[in-house]
């Protein structure tokens, strides 16, 4: 577990290690979510690495009639 201190600008510094097991790179883009007493960031992926993620998916639909 990580803890980071918040600045008096409210800004937060993401630990290297959660950067990197995260994906998360200089410039990119986070959402961040506001769960109970939880905040969660999640990585924005650009659209170009989302091209082919669901390449030989089974879009098979059984219909009635």
């Amino acid at each position: 577990m990580a803890t980071v201190t918040v600045s008096p600008k409210s800004q937060i510094v993401i630990p290297q290690k959660i950067r990197e097991s995260s994906g998360i790179v200089p410039g990119q883009k986070v959402q961040m979510i506001s769960c109970r007493s939880q905040i969660r960031l999640i990585p924005i992926e650009p659209m170009e690495n989302l091209r082919g993620f669901l390449k030989g998916i089974d879009t098979h639909v059984e219909r009635e009639g």
